[in-house]
């Protein structure tokens, strides 16, 4: 069972703690991800490979629509298994998605918000919106451990939680993408290149799309496991969390 950290970390120990809980938590993170993200998975690549969306468009938009559903299901539940684990205790896969289920709807509304102000920063010279990136990155964690009332107290959460530390999580999320994310994008770009050619589908790019796919819904608990050891980390740090894991393990001693 994961021991808490009860002390402030750096950047590497927080990624160190992290990949430990990616580890540790592959089974029942992998039974959420292959739950919630097989299915939409599948139809973009059968998408892609039969003609590409405009030849798809309603298809499209419903896998779309599902793909959000089901994400926002699989974002609460992986969350809710590394916290839990992190703070010591167990739970199985079955359990997060019972638990994950009424956060459906403040979660894909923290999403939403959080992309359109993401995005609206980054059209600003790219600083305001790297410093949003950074500000909300803890969204999902607060709103799920703490069971917030709506997804603006999350946002408003974690962008308090991030004050002072936003340059740390940047470098945390950063060298994930770096060092896991790249290389899927780059794959799943040239997978792209191959789906079609002289207007037939390649079945070298099929393959390649559906390999990407898998190597992306693999990667992606990582994140979760970064934001979730991170959210600890701003609590501790700011708040004495660690006092209170102390008092509630010597009680329940």
């Amino acid at each position: 069972m994961q021991q808490p950290q009860l002390e402030p970390m750096s950047v590497g120990r927080i990624l160190d703690v992290a990949f430990g809980l990616y580890r540790a938590l592959f089974a029942p993170l992998l039974i959420v991800t292959l739950v919630t993200a097989a299915v939409p998975q599948a139809v973009s690549v059968y998408i892609e490979a039969a003609g590409g969306t405009f030849e798809h468009f309603g298809l499209f938009l419903a896998n779309l629509t599902l793909n959000v559903v089901l994400g926002s299901i699989g974002t609460a539940a992986s969350t809710i298994i590394v916290a839990e684990h992190y703070v010591g205790k167990a739970i199985t896969a079955g359990e997060a998605f019972h638990r994950a289920a009424p956060f459906m709807g403040r979660v894909i509304a923290a999403a939403v918000l959080s992309t359109l102000l993401m995005g609206f920063g980054l059209l600003l010279l790219v600083i305001p919106g790297v410093i949003a990136i950074a500000g909300l990155a803890v969204t999902t964690p607060a709103l799920v451990v703490e069971d917030l009332d709506s997804a603006l107290g999350a946002m408003g959460r974690s962008w308090s939680l991030t004050r002072g530390h936003r340059l740390r999580i940047l470098r945390a999320l950063g060298t994930v993408v770096v060092v896991m994310t790249l290389p899927i994008f780059a794959l799943g770009g040239y997978a792209a290149t191959r789906l079609t050619a002289e207007g037939t589908v390649g079945t070298e790019g099929v393959a390649l799309g559906a390999l990407a796919a898998l190597l992306s819904a693999l990667v992606q608990p990582m994140f979760y496991c970064v934001l979730t050891v991170a959210y600890y980390d701003l609590r501790i740090r700011k708040e004495a969390y660690d006092l209170e894991l102390r008092a509630a393990s010597m009680a329940g001693a």
